[in-house]
């Protein structure tokens, strides 16, 4: 039953129903593997179904990833004792010049629902610290995000400065947003382009060979 709960909850964007949910199964002494994988992890993979299906919109998706974060808090403290890891590291940002973080922030949790960690560093973001912050926190995965063509080229220079550095062989990079197609990924070096937030953990998955 607890599963269940916690699943629909989330899909509802019911926050104080998942918290609650989450607590009761802690109680009731469910896994937290369990309670992470059916009932915050699964449901994330139908909202991003019905998001390319067209059922669910921009705000259905956002309200539901907050939800499920509201969980995935709650469990948190406890991965470290139960030996929950994370898929893989991944860092987002909006790059230098781009104040918009919408659909960044979505992308965040749209990953984080399907079981990335992520460090988001923010907007306006310079290449130089981007390449800090892959040195720093040494992630599999990078996620570059502009809004506007004016400001698409520094997605470029941050994949430039990646190299410079001698960092990009060990990051995957990952571009989007309105203005930012597959011909544009390909033309700075980037590894992958993703035009949605579904399809960005589609993408994440397959950049790092996890499906």
């Amino acid at each position: 039953m607890g599963m269940e709960q916690i699943y629909g909850a989330v899909i509802e964007g019911d926050m104080a129903g998942v918290e609650a949910a989450v607590k009761r199964a802690l109680e009731d002494k469910t896994p937290v593997e369990t309670i992470l994988k059916d009932g915050l992890i699964s449901p994330m993979d139908e909202v991003g179904r019905r998001f390319e299906a067209g059922d669910f919109y921009v705000p259905e998706m956002l309200i539901a990833a907050r939800a499920m974060k509201a969980g995935v808090a709650l469990l948190r403290p406890l991965f470290a004792e139960t030996g929950v890891k994370p898929l893989g590291k991944v860092i987002m940002g909006t790059v230098s010049g781009d104040l918009h973080d919408i659909g960044k922030n979505l992308v965040g949790l749209m990953l984080e629902g399907a079981g990335f960690q992520v460090i988001d560093v923010g907007t306006d973001v310079s290449p130089q610290a981007f390449v800090e912050a892959v040195r720093k926190e040494q992630p599999q995965l990078l996620g570059l995000s502009a809004l506007l063509t004016t400001t698409m080229p520094n997605a470029g220079e941050t994949v430039k400065a990646l190299k410079e550095a001698g960092l990009k062989e060990k990051v995957k990079v990952m571009v989007g947003g309105a203005p930012v197609t597959q011909g544009f990924a390909d033309q700075i070096g980037a590894d992958g382009f993703a035009e949605d937030a579904a399809r960005a953990v589609r993408k994440a998955k397959v950049l790092l060979g996890l499906s």
